[in-house]
């Protein structure tokens, strides 16, 4: 396969030209056009390597699409690999929360059912994206580390993140937006919601300093990557790395992103805040951590469109000095060396034919075609 007159973003510059692709691995590109006329005409089009996405819980919402919805696995999981490589996401960690009650991430059973059905469609080659596992670990529950040690060993898991959404700290160090988000997920009066948030604080002081520390040192034993979570305080950033984490997801402080850099942490943060202008929880906006260099990667969190999207807005911004190149880099090749994935992230001779064919319009970037190890998915 040749795709012929494109714009390649590659990593440190932009090219016009053609790709071929022999194998599912690209072969070759040339800053000169293909005179073959069985070659795919780009139309000048941006040529980019496929898109890496760390931590989406985009898999949640197609097994459960409303409460008390239990949707059939193949389905589901058919629904969210569509949506995937539609927004250009050509590699997919899928964020499985472990932990949250109210979410039924207590049950080993409804874990087992979307691990499963990511493992199974992976053995039948039915996804068109390469889906592997983030297990997103929440910290202040009893349940969170025996569910942790039956699932640790999945052979698809890569990434596993700590995180604690009790009341008044980190993402939530403004109980206003707390009680905002959770009283609107969950339906709950002003008294069902006193009563919830009191018993998430006593949860908190009570499991997750021994949780931490116990899921963080399986994650070392196992040379798993780990990622710290809405870190908000130079001291938080201090206590993710004795733990060893080498991604720092969503700080929510300028200080937190700063002390992340200097402790050699890849920041991590959400797509939607680049795309909406700010954080939904009132914290650091992610443009302003791009300006002053403390941007490493982007995810689409909730949002899977959003990443495609951000990383063309971030090159527009006049705010910072980023060019497409580095903001690409930020959805493809940072993601993928943050986990050790070598084989794919850029346009390179010899690494996975991972491709995405977009373009803008009326400034709104696009996705036309998507491949996946040089087969057309999109």
């Amino acid at each position: 396969m040749i795709i012929n007159n494109v714009r390649m973003v590659l990593e440190q510059e932009v090219v016009s030209g053609s790709l071929e692709v022999r194998d599912g691995v690209i072969s070759s590109y040339s800053e000169t056009p293909s005179q073959l006329p069985q070659a795919l005409d780009g139309e000048q089009d941006w040529l980019l390597p496929g898109l890496v996405e760390l931590h989406t819980d985009n898999l949640d919402k197609f097994f459960t699409p409303r409460p008390g919805v239990d949707w059939p696995a193949h389905s589901a999981m058919s629904s969210h690999d569509a949506l995937m490589v539609a927004s250009g996401i050509t590699t997919v960690l899928d964020a499985i929360g472990v932990g949250d009650v109210r979410d039924g991430g207590h049950r080993l059973d409804n874990l087992e059912k979307m691990i499963g059905a990511i493992q199974e469609s992976r053995r039948q080659n039915a996804n068109r994206a390469d889906h592997l596992l983030h297990l997103r670990c929440e910290l202040p529950y009893h349940a969170t580390l025996p569910l942790f040690e039956q699932l640790m060993n999945t052979d698809i898991l890569r990434v596993v993140s700590l995180m604690d959404h009790s009341p008044g700290q980190r993402q939530y160090a403004s109980l206003e937006k707390f009680r905002e988000y959770y009283q609107g997920k969950y339906q709950l009066t002003d008294s069902e919601m006193a009563v919830y948030e009191s018993e998430q604080v006593a949860l908190a002081a009570r499991w997750s300093r021994p949780n931490r520390e116990a899921i963080a040192a399986l994650c070392r034993e196992r040379g798993l990557a780990l990622a710290s979570h809405d870190d908000a305080t130079a001291a938080h950033v201090d206590e993710s790395c004795e733990m060893g984490s080498v991604i720092a997801e969503f700080p929510t402080t300028y200080e937190a992103a700063q002390h992340s850099r200097d402790k050699g942490l890849r920041i991590l943060m959400g797509a939607p805040n680049i795309v909406r202008g700010g954080s939904h929880s009132g914290n650091v906006a992610a443009h302003c951590l791009a300006t002053s260099g403390l941007l490493d990667i982007l995810s689409s969190d909730y949002y899977p469109a959003s990443l495609l999207d951000a990383a063309f807005r971030l090159a527009k911004d006049e705010r910072n000095s980023l060019k497409l190149p580095a903001t690409i880099a930020m959805v493809t090749a940072n993601p993928a060396r943050a986990i050790g994935l070598a084989d794919r992230g850029r346009i390179a001779e010899g690494l996975r034919a991972d491709l995405v064919l977009a373009h803008t319009h009326h400034g709104h970037a696009q996705v036309r075609h998507v491949w996946s190890q040089g087969r057309q998915v999109y």
